[in-house]
C-alpha cells in the first residue's frame, strides 16, 4: 500500500523492511520512554536481527490489514522520530485503536498530534473506520494532550485495563473519535 502523509518537516508512512536498522536505533535510544507502555515492541527491537523480524511481521500484518504500523520520519534526514499504530481493529464494528510514541528530541513539537490527526483522516477515508480510540493512563499527560488536541472525547475509565511489566494493573482512560458522516 503506497501511503505517504506529509506534515511540515516530517512525513508518515507505513513501516517498510528497510526501516529495521533505524527502528532498532530509535527503540534502543528511547528505551526508558518505551518500557512502561510499549514493553513488547521494546523487547522485539533490542537488536538489529530482532528488529528485522519485527518489521517483517509488521509489514505482513499491514498487508493483511490486521494492524497498521506507521513510522514518523524527519524529511531532511529520514530519521525515525516516532511510531503510530492503528491496532485492535474490529472490522465489524469499524473500530480501531491508536498507540503512539515519539522520540525524546521530538517531544513537545506537536508531531504526534499532527500525525494522529492525519492518520485519523486516513483511517476514516481509506479504511472505512467509524470509531477510533486512544487508551491512556491519566498520568501520561503528553498522551492525554494528544487525545485532546485531536478532538478525541473522554468516554470512561477502564478498570485494570493494562498491566505494565512488574507493576500492578492500571486503570486507563478511554477516548474516542467518530467519523462524522455528512448527509
Amino acid at each position: 500500500m503506497k501511503v505517504r502523509l506529509n506534515l511540515d518537516s516530517y512525513y508518515i508512512e507505513p513501516i517498510k523492511t528497510k526501516d529495521a536498522w533505524n527502528l532498532c536505533n530509535f527503540i534502543v535510544s528511547n528505551e526508558d520512554r518505551l518500557k512502561r507502555y510499549f514493553p513488547k515492541t521494546l523487547e522485539q527491537n533490542l537488536t538489529p536481527d530482532l528488529s528485522k523480524r519485527f518489521v517483517e511481521l509488521k509489514v505482513k500484518h499491514f498487508n493483511l490489514k490486521d494492524e497498521f504500523l506507521f513510522i514518523i520520519k524527519e524529511k531532511e534526514s529520514n530519521t525515525i522520530t516516532g511510531m503510530v499504530y492503528i491496532k485492535e481493529l474490529d472490522w465489524v464494528k469499524k473500530q480501531g485503536e491508536f498507540a503512539y510514541c515519539i522520540g525524546y528530541p521530538f517531544e513537545g513539537k506537536k508531531i504526534t498530534s499532527k500525525s494522529v490527526n492525519a492518520l485519523s483522516e486516513y483511517a476514516f477515508n481509506n479504511l472505512n473506520i467509524e470509531t477510533l480510540q486512544i487508551i491512556v493512563h491519566k498520568e501520561n499527560i503528553a498522551s492525554v494532550k494528544v487525545a485532546e488536541n485531536c478532538n478525541f472525547i473522554w468516554k470512561k475509565t477502564l478498570k485494570n485495563e493494562f498491566t505494565p511489566t512488574g507493576e500492578k494493573a492500571l486503570d486507563m482512560e478511554l477516548y474516542e473519535l467518530y467519523n462524522e458522516i455528512e448527509s
